[in-house]
């Protein structure tokens, strides 16, 4: 019977420490940058050639 406590003793603290450092980590992180739908658009803009900004794909003949 001792031996069995012991085996649940240790469970429960591992159990712990092993919540405790989850739950620490969800809330010291930090949320990461979200690239919005806009900024795509912009980088796609700047890509295509200086004459072209103006007119649409379908009129350049580079595009």
């Amino acid at each position: 019977m001792k031996f069995e406590s012991m085996i649940l003793a240790s469970l429960f603290v591992a159990c712990f420490a092993l919540c405790t450092l989850v739950m620490g980590a969800m809330l010291t992180a930090s949320p990461r940058t979200v690239a919005l739908a806009g900024a795509q658009h912009s980088a796609i803009q700047s890509a295509t050639p200086p004459g072209c900004a103006a007119r649409s794909a379908t009129t350049c003949p580079e595009a």
